[in-house]
């Protein structure tokens, strides 16, 4: 069985078990979610997405929260702080949320939020807060060039001050250099080099004074500021992150593993695999690998689906738009789809489906791969629609092909993965998805190489 297949499977009752709630209604602007993974101490609270243009952090955070497993240590994972303004690929939609932890309005669109992760915070067992950034160049203790110099944030690791004391892991500055250093043990270009860059927030920087960091520094919390350059791809972005944070875990006695090489190009497949987007307990799941922007015709979905949205991402979010549902992923929207509102038929979960001659039991959610055919069993009061295939109003009992579908009607754009609706009558009953070809597909969710840095002091020349 494929991953994917087992996570289309095991999806709903995976994340509930795992405390992943990558859950967005479609009708309202989605709300940040919250990882918990391992138990006991130390409690590490890691930050992304609290600016919506640094993917490299919302990223790398997205993979802790779905590819690593702790044995030792709690990691709380806040993916997606920013969600609105991670989907419009904005720094912020309503001013800089990192600006907002000093004093704000009740009036203020963003304060439910802020007083949210404020308290996540200020919990009595956190230990240390890692807040993941994307900024401008290369910081330079000393001045190298227009792109590399003191005032740029790029491959840093921000304090406020060398010292927080009595607080535990308060040796800030030397906590700092001790990451940078096993980071630069694993640059992919000496010019990556990592410095600790001390901003002496309390002597006096009233802006820095403002953000997410000095609050939990006020609060009696070590924190740290993790920057890595925007002049990196996604990928290389996250691997500098990982780098950092999985050097912070190891210093602190969080253990730890992944199920991904720690490389540019083993996080590029982690984050393009193996991506779905569930409604209604995955009754109906959709691939987000490889998307059509469009998909064609209309999606059935149960009443009430747009508030039963689940994911195997935290950063895919599910939101209206004009007659249509857009699934984004990060700052990217992957797929739009029309959804056809329909009542449902609950008296059946599952079909058999003989898979290149072998029957097997198939639920709704689930991902079938066949190398050559497929054929649905009938159910007395059931019919069967295979999208695109066009072989009559019932296709129970028809073997189908690869070359009975229309490539228009295919879920991706290599015209390999076509939906089977189950109805009774004019009730809906659920949707699997087939995929034509070997199991092991190669999928890549597309990235952009960068994203366009959005004015902003971190982002550009820092304070």
């Amino acid at each position: 069985m494929s991953v994917l297949t087992r996570l289309f499977r095991l999806g709903a009752a995976c994340l509930a078990a795992c405390h992943l709630f990558a859950v967005a209604a479609a009708a309202a602007a989605p709300d940040f979610t919250v990882t918990e993974l391992g138990r006991g101490t130390p409690v590490v609270l890691v930050v992304g997405g609290i600016q919506g243009d640094e993917p490299g952090g919302f990223s790398a955070a997205a993979l802790l929260a779905t590819r690593y497993r702790f044995s030792q240590g709690t990691l709380r994972i806040v993916p997606n702080l920013n969600f609105p303004a991670i989907i419009q690929r904005s720094r912020g939609l309503h001013g800089d949320m990192n600006r907002k932890f000093a004093a704000l309005s009740p009036q203020d669109p963003e304060y439910a939020t802020v007083r949210r992760i404020q308290a996540l915070i200020t919990e009595p067992d956190v230990d240390i807060i890692l807040n993941l950034h994307d900024g401008s160049g290369f910081y330079r203790p000393t001045r190298e060039s227009a792109m590399r110099n003191p005032d740029r944030w790029g491959q840093s690791v921000i304090i406020d001050q060398a010292v927080c004391p009595g607080v535990r892991f308060g040796q800030l500055e030397t906590l700092a250099q001790n990451v940078t250093a096993d980071a630069n043990r694993h640059l992919l270009d000496a010019e990556h080099a990592l410095h600790v860059k001390n901003t002496h927030t309390g002597e006096g920087d009233a802006e820095m004074a403002k953000s997410l960091t000095w609050f939990a520094l006020s609060h009696g919390k070590a924190a740290f500021g993790l920057e890595v350059s925007k002049n990196f791809g996604v990928a290389h972005r996250a691997y500098y992150h990982l780098r950092m944070v999985e050097s912070f875990l190891d210093r602190t006695g969080v253990e730890f593993e992944r199920d991904f090489p720690l490389t540019p190009e083993g996080i590029t497949r982690a984050l393009g695999s193996d991506v779905y987007v569930g409604f209604v307990n995955n009754r109906v799941v959709l691939p987000l690998d490889n998307a059509r922007p469009m998909q064609a015709g209309s999606l059935p979905l149960p009443r009430g689906a747009e508030n039963a949205i689940s994911s195997s991402m935290p950063i895919v979010a599910v939101t209206t738009g004009k007659n249509v549902l857009q699934v984004h992923y990060g700052n990217n929207t992957v797929t739009s789809f029309r959804p056809d509102w329909l009542d449902t038929d609950d008296g059946l979960a599952s079909v058999t489906v003989e898979v290149d001659g072998q029957p097997r039991e198939v639920r709704f959610g689930d991902m079938i791969h066949a190398a050559d055919s497929f054929r649905v069993a009938s159910v007395p009061g059931y019919r069967v629609n295979a999208i695109g295939a066009n072989k009559g109003r019932d296709e129970s009992d028809i073997t189908l092909r690869r070359r009975d579908f229309m490539p228009r009607y295919s879920v991706d754009k290599a015209g390999t993965t076509f939906r089977v609706e189950v109805y009774k009558d004019k009730l809906y009953a659920g949707t699997f998805m087939v995929r034509f070809g070997a199991p092991a597909v190669a999928v890549t969710t597309p990235l952009p190489p960068t994203l366009p840095a959005v004015k902003g002091k971190e982002s550009d020349l820092g304070w």
